[in-house]
């Protein structure tokens, strides 16, 4: 923007303020909204808030350290979000720059995101720039956040002292305005696409009949619901990939599409479940894309079936795997809590299988067949987690959906709600929470009415809440009232047997999965994992299985470079075999033995050993080139 134009602009800006009656001393915006209307605005601007938090985050993370903060406000200049350093956010927090005060000019004067929402254009103000002297010390970079339809929705700001901002700090706040634009964009356009397909799946699933495509060698291209729920498996699944595996007497039919192009007749299908009988017509159709030919085939059982019922969590005590003897109590322990409508508080690690047990608890208690409902309280900006619980009313503000919105305890009514990292729930939504436990009773956001509930709630955190409690951070009672019957998951370095365990498990699942063979590993290498810390626990023991899977090779250096300083080591020696060298005593051992020569010998032979006299793994776990072993295989006449 050009000087001239951008001092007008200002000078514009503080003679409207004249007229608006601000002064210069004043301090706090003449606008904050309450509670009830805040939460309002949340609600309308959801996409906003959430789209924009994590390039907020980006931003401060340029600058953190260097007393800045950044704002969010919408279209109107209401504060949205507000995140930064703690010393220069104090100092906004104590002028009352919080969410629901507002920023535009008639409230508080001129100043960068006032400027943003009346002009529309990017702005930086400095100091006397501003019209009332409290922002005087600030240099404020504004940038305007357009909906994909270019309608100003919102201004993104970021403030430091005056003498730690540099000209560039605009063109950051413009870039990242630019990206939740572009972000925006993406979205808008992925709800379009996705309602064009739900449109199309939803006709395409409404049918009353089976319906599958082929191509002329019978693979399967796409099927509709009733196909999966005819044909499919347990696990919502058409497993088959050929027409072949589906319907008898196939290449029969193939000949008749050949010749007769439409073929109509009672076939017999199998399926996993049973055999039986069909209606089916078959048609070829052209496909101008690829210039090929599929068949389409319209199935209709003779007699109705039924209808299977909706997703159910997966994972079931059954499915847990353990041996350790306090492992398997404590499954027992959670197997005995399970019918029982007191609220449950998992407690463990991250990795732990916090989620895998809430789980299996749900599936082993009378509310199996109802709904499972996971929440992750860390996932969600605090801003928007009233309306995510509780929902809100049709009419609450303006462009609600219609119909409103279901909160998860709603979702989950009669069934088990998991509230994950309950530890990051801020302290007005543990109040709110409280009350929940207390009255078994929900309340909208824009709605007077109570609606009763009744959902088993489980808890789960891998935070220490006494201690949070002490900090003032958790409330004590409602800490009280979840740790009702409290579940303790053992780390897998306190159940150490069981990692052979739970390796073999996902090495048979994981190869599966990827279609690679599974890989045996040597003695030695279970010791590593045995004798590693493990702290991702069951979580990371999955990964550490998938990438032995992917590169065919133990990844001795991750245990090394991920080990913490209580593991033992000989760093050097570890890297480059798992081996164990028993000590022994030098005065015992022949005098040939202590030769360098000999130790250089037997360390190259137990590598080779290692990497099954693979050369190329052997040189690299040695550190040397694949010439210079094959050099010392020789001189030393190491036989494979």
């Amino acid at each position: 923007m050009n000087r001239n134009i951008y001092q007008n602009l200002i000078r514009q800006s503080k003679d409207r303020c004249a007229e608006y009656g601000i002064a210069e001393d004043q301090v706090f915006s003449k606008k904050m909204i309450d509670h009830s209307e805040l939460q309002t605005k949340f609600s309308e601007n959801r996409d906003l808030i959430l789209t924009a938090s994590p390039y907020m985050e980006h931003l401060m993370s340029i600058v953190r350290g260097n007393n800045f903060f950044v704002l969010l406000t919408d279209k109107d200049g209401c504060i949205l979000n507000a995140i930064g350093d703690e010393k220069i956010l104090t100092e906004a927090f104590e002028l009352k720059m919080v969410a629901g005060a507002y920023m535009n000019e008639e409230c508080i004067g001129t100043n960068a995101m006032s400027l943003v929402i009346k002009s529309g254009e990017p702005v930086q103000l400095s100091g006397k720039d501003h019209f009332i002297k409290a922002y005087h010390r600030w240099t404020c970079s504004g940038a305007p956040i357009r909906d994909p339809n270019g309608n100003l929705i919102g201004a993104l700001d970021l403030t430091g002292y005056s003498d730690s901002v540099h000209p560039h700090t605009l063109g950051m706040v413009i870039a990242a305005s630019n990206a939740i634009e572009e972000m925006l964009r993406v979205k808008e356009y992925n709800r379009l696409q996705n309602m064009t397909n739900k449109h199309i799946k939803t006709i395409f699933n409404s049918m009353p009949v089976a319906i599958l495509t082929s191509d002329l060698d019978g693979r399967i291209k796409i099927y509709n619901q009733r196909a999966m729920d005819l044909f499919g498996n347990k696990y919502k699944q058409l497993s088959a990939a050929n027409v072949s595996e589906i319907i008898e007497e196939w290449d029969n039919i193939k000949e008749a599409i050949h010749s007769e192009k439409h073929v109509n007749r009672i076939i017999n299908i199998k399926a996993l479940r049973n055999h039986f009988h069909c209606q089916m017509t078959a048609s070829p159709i052209y496909n101008p894309q690829d210039d090929s030919i599929e068949i389409v085939f319209v199935l209709k059982e003779d007699q109705s079936k039924k209808i299977i019922k909706s997703d159910q969590p997966y994972y079931t005590f059954d499915k847990i795997m353990g041996a350790d003897k306090y492992f398997v109590s404590t499954i027992e322990y959670a197997k005995k809590i399970s019918n029982n409508r007191s609220t449950i508080l998992i407690l463990g690690e991250s990795g732990c299988g916090k989620e895998v047990f809430a789980q299996a608890i749900h599936n082993h208690s009378k509310r199996m067949d109802e709904p499972f409902v996971a929440l992750n309280c860390g996932a969600i900006p605090n801003q928007l987690i009233e309306s995510e619980l509780f929902g809100y009313e049709e009419g609450a503000y303006t462009g609600a959906k219609k119909g409103g919105n279901i909160g998860k305890f709603e979702l989950a009514n009669n069934g088990t709600i998991m509230l994950d990292e309950i530890g990051e729930m801020p302290l007005d939504m543990q109040t709110r929470l409280l009350r929940v436990l207390q009255e078994n009773v929900i309340t909208k956001i824009g709605s007077q009415r109570s609606i009763p509930i009744d959902v088993r709630i489980i808890a789960a955190t891998n935070k220490d809440l006494k201690k949070e409690v002490e900090l003032g951070r958790f409330r004590k009672d409602l800490f009280y009232r979840l740790n009702v019957l409290p579940l303790y998951l053992p780390p897998l370095r306190e159940r150490k047997s069981d990692i052979p365990v739970l390796f073999r498990y996902f090495m048979k699942n994981l190869s599966a999965k990827y279609e690679k063979k599974e890989i045996q590993i040597f003695d030695e290498s279970m010791r590593i994992m045995e004798d590693y810390s493990w702290p991702g626990n069951v979580r990371e023991l999955e990964n550490v299985v998938e990438l032995i899977i992917n590169t065919d090779s133990f990844p001795t250096k991750y245990f090394i470079k991920n080990s913490d300083e209580s593991q033992p080591a000989d760093i050097d020696f570890i890297e480059k075999t798992p081996l164990i060298l028993k000590e022994e005593r030098l005065e015992e051992l022949d005098p040939a033995l202590l030769d360098m020569t000999h130790v250089e010998k037997e360390h190259i032979k137990r590598v080779l050993k290692l990497y099954k006299g693979n050369i190329s793994q052997a040189a690299c776990a040695l550190g040397i080139q694949r010439n210079t072993l094959y050099s010392k295989i020789s001189k030393y006449d190491i036989q494979g």
